[in-house]
């Protein structure tokens, strides 16, 4: 048998992991109710918008198809640009790289700042690539402290007492995935001047669900910033809709000047990897530019659907949450001894028993996650009661079977 890497052997992915089982269940004609991916295409009433999905065709019927520069659309790197000044920070069409989604500009990012020995300080729980990835470069991933019991607020002392030299990044997802939490500017505050100790950190500021904040909290990281570097991250998946489209960016904010070298090796890998796809780039430039109202009408969905959540989960034995300020995922609290010590089992057994699909909180942290499972709250109205039916009839089984 010939050997498969170790950095392959080793990679986890919990969101589509327990789509496995799933769809083994489905190809032997049962019918999942999947509430595990953060894909609004997936659920009803969420479209992505007309004139969006028109200038992408528009793009493939006119030919243009061919490749674009590296960095991305000089036209999209300008509207992205625009985009983020008008978040407060003072970014220029040059700082801007598009990417083929989020996910790639992590990878860069990784394989531009991370060696042996050097170290990301992430969340905990988190989006599972900021775990997966730095490892092949031979860093290693350390997880701070979200507060479980206070809105998973940050644990700002638990982040200075994990700083040292070798944390090469100091991620912040804003609002978070899969908590739901939304860092303030105070916070953010304090968090730049923890970094600012530290010459050879940089910050990630993950913000693809900026525009899913029902708190009223969220701010750009980059606006915050006078001397620490940082990435800000965003794309077309959460906020415009359109997730399949593999569009994200990364921005550069180098207030101090001290990226140069880094920006270099960025460029480099840029390069090396040809260019995201033009036809999507056309499309994102249509959600940028063109007209935003359509915007309250799916957000409008979002939180009717939120708040659903919220009053079910209220009232069922066996689960608590922690009210979400951000994105489209709640982080359920499993209460009942047995399943809090084993959130994996819970999850799987629900798929098997009752057929609702959900994510375990251990695939997003061994530590922090666990005894928790995560929902995607984008389902219809009707879909989601039902869905909390059978947990609830799930949950009763069990406790009964138990007692």
């Amino acid at each position: 048998m010939i050997p498969v890497s170790s950095r392959a052997a080793g990679i986890e992915y919990a969101i589509r992991d327990v789509v496995v089982p799933a769809t083994k269940l489905e190809a032997e004609g049962h019918e999942i109710i999947k509430l595990n991916i953060g894909d609004p295409i997936a659920y009803p009433g969420l479209p992505t918008p007309t004139h969006m999905v028109d200038a992408y065709m528009e793009s493939l019927a006119s030919g243009n198809n061919g490749y674009s520069p590296s960095y991305g659309l000089p036209m999209l790197r300008t509207a992205i640009a625009e985009d983020e000044i008008s978040k407060g920070w003072n970014c220029t069409s040059d700082s801007i790289y598009v990417c083929h989604g989020v996910t790639e500009a992590l990878q860069i990012i990784f394989a531009a700042t991370l060696e042996e020995g050097t170290k990301v300080l992430a969340p905990g729980p988190h989006y599972p690539p900021y775990m997966a990835y730095p490892q092949m470069f031979g860093a290693s991933t350390i997880e701070y402290a979200l507060k479980s019991d206070d809105g998973w607020a940050i644990d700002l002392d638990d982040i200075e007492a994990k700083m040292d030299d070798s944390v090469r990044l100091l991620v912040l997802i804003n609002p978070n995935n899969p908590t739901g939490n939304v860092a303030g500017a105070e916070e953010i505050d304090r968090l730049l001047e923890i970094a600012s100790r530290w010459p050879n950190c940089m910050i990630i500021a993950d913000e693809i669900y900026d525009g899913l904040d029902f708190s009223g909290k969220q701010v750009s990281v980059a606006s915050r910033s006078k001397t620490v570097p940082v990435f800000t991250l965003n794309g077309v998946s959460k906020v415009y809709y359109a997730p399949g489209w593999r569009i994200g960016y990364m921005a550069i904010h180098d207030p101090s000047g001290v990226m140069v070298n880094v920006r270099d090796g960025i460029e480099r890998l840029l390069r090396s990897r040809l260019c995201a796809s033009t036809p999507a780039q056309m499309g994102y430039l249509a959600g940028l530019t063109g007209d935003r109202s359509w915007m309250d009408g799916h957000t409008s969905k979002v939180k009717a659907r939120r708040k659903l959540c919220l009053e079910r989960i209220s009232t069922i034995d066996g689960l608590e949450v922690e009210e979400p300020g951000g994105a489209f995922y709640m982080f359920v609290r499993l209460t009942h001894p047995n399943w809090a010590a084993d959130d994996k089992e819970f999850v799987l057994k629900l798929l098997h028993e009752e057929h609702v699909l959900v994510v375990h909180g251990s695939g997003f942290s061994q530590d922090k996650g666990r005894g928790h499972f995560r929902l995607v709250f984008l389902a219809d109205e009707a879909t989601l009661h039902e869905a909390f039916d059978r947990i609830e009839v799930f949950l009763n089984r069990h406790l009964l079977a138990k007692a």
